[in-house]
């Protein structure tokens, strides 16, 4: 909506306002002031007819004449002749009717028929709309014409006006509004009605109206025209600021300016739009500056990131570019640790071109990668053939022991492709051992000013390292500690491998390995496991060994369960001491 519009919409409704507030004021003042006149008019001609007849019904008394229908009459009519003295308007009319609904008197003009003429019957037909229209006639003539008309008006009059009513009242005859002062005179039986019609009183305050809306409609039409001129006179400025700011946007030319055509407060818009847009050119000057070497920057950084990321994880970058000084501060966090390794990969090596082998090697790698990184993790450092990886720094995703453990399973999966290659270039196969363990490490840079690298450093990697060896022993592919096992149990299948004190420790911790999904031979066979793993620790050895017989019988080829079976009939035959606890003590790494 414009702003000459919203101008107009707020003025002319004031406006009218105003104009219809003092209108109305005028016409109800006029209107008060003309009805006093009328009630004072009316009540002072009605006094003086009463005063006139209590006169005429005196001398009859006086005279003795009362119960004499030819004096009452003779009466009546002076009352009558002394009513058609006072009128002083054709408009005015002046009747009574008796205790039996006629019309007992009749002065003046009024659609009412002959005076003291006999009424027949009828009722009104409409409350509040008399019928006899607009007639004029007077005398015996329009009461003999239209006589239902004549008594249904009476009879309405009666009921609007009960008898013995004294007072200031307002009615429709023939259709014709009137104005009446009506007064009852009992020794005739009559209620009298002293009335001139409304027009006669009230026709110069209907013109006050009629004039008071003609001025309104009239005073509405200039001061539109008039709103509109000057609206369009005031805005005119801010349309040439609209002018400028719409081309400035087409064409990004902040050197154009506006032109001030007033000295006013919309002049010093129009300055201070034009101070606006020499500030902005300014500033635009200075942030195409800023941004050309932003650009410059952010291609050196990306340079560098290119180049770092195949030395340092993306997660460092990130937060060296961002903490530069946070990471010269190393810090204690949980973490899970993986490592990785081929076996026998002195053999293989042996039997490879050094060319080929680093080509197997490179594509090894990058498989191998790829899935530690889907998996929000971060590799440390390649030793040798072997793989350390972090999950959980230097940004922690909230399950990185899970991370880890689907890392290692699809390591062994994605292990598959790599081979399926090996094999149509004639190469040897793989196969590695991941070992995975969780908890505290110290993580951050760690070395000289000279060489540095972001790694971790704690038990809990060397933890790892050994459990990544004991997959040889257990010949399984994945091995990790139970300080993972209590961030993953239940949302991947687990099995039990046995209590261990790797080389260098004196306390054991229980191993367990994980599958992905378990066929169903896999699922009864794990679930026998744990029953016999349970009576073997309590050093049931005879039950035990049965369960593990009957595992075998549905996995022919479970190393573990082929280990239990060993340690159990070995120790039926010979007992362990008491203070037996489990634990296998490793003498090798």
């Amino acid at each position: 909506m414009s702003i000459r519009l919203k101008i107009i919409i707020v003025v002319i409704p004031l406006l009218i306002a105003s104009v219809v507030l003092v209108g109305v004021s005028s016409y109800f003042s006029a209107a008060s002031a003309v009805t006093q006149l009328a009630v004072d008019f009316l009540t002072f001609k009605a006094e003086e007819l009463e005063t006139y007849a209590n006169s005429q019904w005196n001398l009859l008394v006086d005279n003795g004449f009362v119960g004499r229908s030819d004096m009452e009459q003779a009466a009546q009519a002076a009352v009558e002749s002394f009513g058609r003295n006072i009128m002083r308007s054709s408009t005015e009319a002046i009747f009574a009717i008796d205790r039996d609904g006629k019309l007992a008197l009749q002065v003046g003009s009024l659609p009412l028929g002959s005076s003291r003429g006999t009424l027949e019957g009828g009722v009104p037909q409409a409350a509040g709309n008399l019928q006899g229209g607009g007639n004029q006639q007077s005398g015996s003539a329009a009461g003999a014409a239209n006589p239902v008309d004549l008594a249904a008006e009476v009879a309405l009059l009666q009921q609007t006006v009960p008898a013995g009513q004294r007072g200031f009242i307002t009615m429709k005859l023939g259709g014709i509004e009137r104005v009446a002062v009506t007064f009852p005179f009992a020794p005739f039986g009559w209620q009298v009605f002293v009335s001139e019609q409304r027009q006669a009183f009230f026709g110069d305050v209907e013109t006050i109206a009629q004039t008071t809306l003609y001025i309104l409609v009239g005073a509405t039409l200039i001061s539109i025209l008039f709103l509109l001129l000057m609206t369009n006179y005031l805005t005119r400025p801010i349309e040439k600021v609209v002018q400028v700011m719409r081309h400035i946007i087409e064409s990004n030319n902040l050197s154009e300016r506006v032109s001030v055509l007033y000295k006013d407060e919309i002049g010093q818009l129009s300055h201070t739009f034009n101070l606006m847009l020499e500030e902005l050119d300014q500033a635009y000057n200075q942030i195409k500056k800023y941004a050309f070497e932003a650009v410059v920057a952010q291609k050196r950084e990306n340079r560098i990131r290119n180049i770092f990321q195949l030395y340092v994880p993306k997660d460092v970058i990130d937060e060296v570019f961002t903490n530069p000084d946070k990471m010269l501060v190393g810090n204690n966090r949980d973490v899970a640790i993986l490592f990785s390794d081929i076996r026998s990969f002195t053999t293989i090596s042996e039997k490879m071109a050094p060319d080929a082998l680093v080509n197997a090697l490179n594509r090894y790698f990058s498989i191998m990668v790829d899935v530690i990184v889907a998996q929000n993790g971060m590799v440390d450092k390649y030793i040798g053939d072997a793989i350390m990886a972090v999950f959980g720094a230097p940004v922690s995703h909230g399950h990185d022991a899970l991370d880890s453990v689907l890392a290692g399973l699809e390591m062994t999966e994605s292990l598959t492709i790599f081979n399926d290659e090996q094999k149509r270039t004639g190469g040897p196969e793989f196969k590695i051992g991941v070992g995975i363990n969780y908890g505290i490490v110290t993580v951050g840079n760690i070395g000289c000013d000279k060489k540095m690298n972001y790694t971790v450093i704690g038990d809990t990697v060397n933890l790892a390292s050994r459990l990544e060896g004991l997959t040889k022993h257990y010949h399984q592919p994945i091995l990790f500690s139970e300080y993972v096992y209590e961030h993953i149990q239940g949302k991947i299948p687990c099995r039990m491998v046995d209590k261990v004190a790797v080389k260098g420790k004196t306390q054991g911790v229980p191993i367990l390995t994980a599958r992905r999904e378990l066929t169903k031979a896999e699922a009864e066979a794990w679930k026998i496991h744990e029953e016999a793993v349970d009576l073997y620790y309590r050093r049931s050895f005879t039950r035990s060994a049965e369960l593990f017989e009957k595992i075998l019988t549905i996995l022919p080829e479970d190393d573990i369960a082929l280990q239990y079976l060993e340690r159990c009939q070995r120790y039926a035959k010979n007992p362990p001491p008491t203070e037996w606890d489990g634990v296998e003590v490793m003498t090798e790494k």
